[in-house]
């Protein structure tokens, strides 16, 4: 027998009422070595990450569970994951320590979700490269929307741009290899500050709104201030000689910010 699932709607929440026979996720080595998936949730909540993994797969974003660290790289070792869905609380490990273990061998998105809301972790989890910080508890439908959102702007890769590369001063954002130099000398991005940068200056000379960098940039209208706040900061501290006084990425008070050269 399949999967079997009963929904209820109610207040923008799904809850899955009942399952028939759902099995539990397991890493097959010789079935499915280096398959490719959409996400990946790495969390400890079972009854939670069982039903999030379900909703999604039945919506067509194929999903993984992971409970622990062990079983997250044991995962990542035979397959590829175009995103990860990260706990910070995860008994003996935490988030914080996986997210540093995995922007050391990768630049896919990595949206933090937690029950924990105080302005320091959110801070954190973005300065140590998550993407985004989505606070427990979550709508799914909106999750979601926000997954699929992140999906389909990574896929893309900007292939509507004619442009190779843009350049202003010394600087140079190649557009294929994805990556910023100094005078030929890689400067080191994380994919969303290199996603943020390539649209503001593909932008130069004219004032982005903050609503616009949301539904451009992160690909939706609920990311925060707080997150794109962190990683304006974190592109001026790359690329500014003074990130007090930045001489490229200007902010408008109470609009957005303009990219100028």
């Amino acid at each position: 027998m399949g999967i079997f699932i009963i929904l209820e709607l109610k207040s923008n929440y799904v809850r899955i009422i009942s399952r028939l026979n759902i099995p539990k996720p397991s890493v097959n080595m010789e079935e499915d070595i280096m398959s490719d998936y959409d996400c990946l949730i790495v969390d400890d909540e079972e009854a939670l990450s069982q039903s999030t993994c379900e909703y999604f797969n039945m919506f067509g974003v194929k999903t993984y569970w992971a409970a622990d660290e062990k079983s997250c790289f044991d995962f990542l070792s035979h397959h590829n994951t175009n995103l990860i869905l990260l706990d910070i609380n995860l008994g003996r490990t935490s988030g914080f320590q996986i997210c540093k273990k995995l922007r050391n061998t990768t630049d896919k998105p990595i949206l933090f979700i937690s029950a924990r809301t105080s302005d320091d972790d959110v801070l954190l989890a973005l300065n140590i490269g998550g993407d985004d910080y989505i606070q427990k508890p979550y709508s799914l439908n909106v999750l979601l929307a926000k997954v699929n959102a992140v999906l389909k702007r990574y896929s893309s890769n900007y292939s509507g741009n004619t442009k190779n590369s843009i350049s202003f001063d010394k600087y140079t954002i190649d557009l294929n290899k994805e990556k910023l130099f100094y005078n030929e000398r890689e400067i080191k991005l994380k994919s969303m500050e290199y996603k943020l940068l390539t649209y503001l200056a593909q932008n130069q000379n004219r004032t982005v709104t903050k609503e616009e960098l949301f539904k451009k940039v992160w690909g939706d209208s609920i990311t925060g201030d707080g997150t794109l706040n962190v990683h304006i900061r974190r592109l001026r501290e790359k690329i500014e000689k003074n990130p007090n006084e930045p001489h490229y990425i200007k902010t408008v008070w109470g609009t957005g910010y303009i990219f100028e050269f």
